[in-house]
């Protein structure tokens, strides 16, 4: 079985990787196509360095417009040549749903895209933009197949990454708490974002609301993880912050360590205060109660508001169907709404842990892994043949 891959960043090489792992458990694939560091491991040569797809922003794609454009035309070419069972592209759509339009338009070989769109959320046209090209979607969210199969794709929920990823012990959150001199001290979590432009909005107000949380609770410790592009940005917004918060600074160790590192924190934290995004189920696989907060600049907020289709951005609450978790969106995104939340969640910590249980079970918690219902899912509707 010859099996054409295609991803474009970081998190797309971890969904590539586990579903490589799942096929060969369960056929004999010949892999090629683009991946990083993680898909090479499983036997993939990439056609190019994956990172030369690895770019976010208007302001940084145009200098690399062209370069793109070839990397989109010489992609599409090596999967016509190959010659592929199913051709598999993983998030990026950018990229991704370009090279699957010039392939479609010259062949019949079936393509299944990795990650469903979030048209629940904005942007529903998409779907049927993409059901023109693709035949297959392998969704992370349980309600997501609904919207892509009213689209005219096969759409198959295969289970979302986090219920995949290594936890903590009670253990190794003690002996976490034990190197940073925490001791029994509540401790909460700060995640003010991974890009520089949300951390630049956020951290400020998070800072003036733990300022007004340490008012009513001295003792209380902060520990705030960062990425290695916006570390140095951190430590100068947290400068002036209460409690001379602990920064876990991924360039002071190796991976490996800085991520065990992180779970520690994560399963040591009695709350956390967070960015909008994915981080809620990582938080919610710890059982960690927390607050959202999130503010894009004014002209985003305007327009996006008014493309919305939901109610609440946070997946636990949208996983879970509830309103568990609080948050502090846009013009409510304020100190004094942050501190208010925070204290009602440290009154109240258990509110949370039932909503929090729920999204990790319909994620796919117990079951199978992703990476091998993602493998079955994609067998199961190729042709008899294959």
């Amino acid at each position: 079985m010859k099996v054409f891959l295609i991803a474009g960043e970081s998190s797309g090489d971890k969904l590539g990787a586990a579903l490589m792992t799942g096929l060969k458990q369960l056929t004999k694939p010949v892999f090629s196509g683009v991946g990083g560091p993680l898909m090479q491991a499983e036997g993939m040569e990439s056609l190019f360095p994956m990172d030369e797809l690895s770019i976010m922003g208007l302001a940084e794609v145009l200098p690399k417009y062209f370069h793109l454009k070839r990397r989109i035309a010489q992609t599409a070419q090596a999967v016509l040549a190959a010659k592929p069972d199913v051709l598999v592209t993983i998030d990026s759509p950018d990229f991704c749903l370009r090279v699957a339009k010039l392939v479609k338009a010259q062949s019949n070989i079936r393509i299944v895209h990795y990650v469903a769109p979030s048209v629940w959320a904005w942007r529903p046209g998409r779907a049927a933009k993409m059901a023109r090209v693709v035949d297959h979607v392998l969704a992370l969210l349980p309600f997501e197949p609904p919207y892509m199969q009213a689209a005219g794709m096969d759409c198959d929920f295969v289970g979302h990454p986090v219920v995949a990823e290594p936890l903590a012990s009670e253990a190794e959150a003690q002996a976490f708490r034990a190197h940073h001199g925490i001791g029994e001290a509540p401790l909460l979590l700060a995640l003010p974002g991974s890009r520089r432009g949300e951390v630049s909005r956020l951290a400020p107000r998070f800072g003036a609301a733990l300022a007004q949380v340490m008012q009513a609770q001295p003792d209380l410790r902060i520990v705030v993880p960062t990425t290695p592009n916006v570390t140095a940005l951190v430590r100068d917004l947290t400068a002036s912050w209460p409690g001379a918060p602990i920064i876990l600074d991924p360039h002071s160790m190796n991976s490996i360590a800085y991520h065990a590192e992180k779970r520690a924190a994560f399963r040591a934290a009695d709350l956390a205060l967070a960015a909008s995004g994915t981080v809620s189920l990582e938080l919610a696989a710890t059982a960690t109660p927390m607050v959202i907060a999130y503010d894009m600049n004014p002209i985003s907020r305007v327009l996006i508001g008014r493309m919305l289709k939901i109610e609440t951005v946070t997946l636990v609450n949208l996983v879970s169907d509830t309103r568990a978790v609080p948050e502090c969106l846009g013009r409510n995104c304020t100190p004094e709404t942050i501190a208010a939340a925070l204290k009602d969640v440290m009154r109240s910590p258990d509110l949370q842990q039932e909503a929090m249980r729920l999204t990790m079970e319909r994620l796919g918690a117990g079951g199978p892994p992703p990476g091998l219902r993602a493998a079955q899912a994609i067998l199961e509707h190729l042709p008899a043949s294959t």
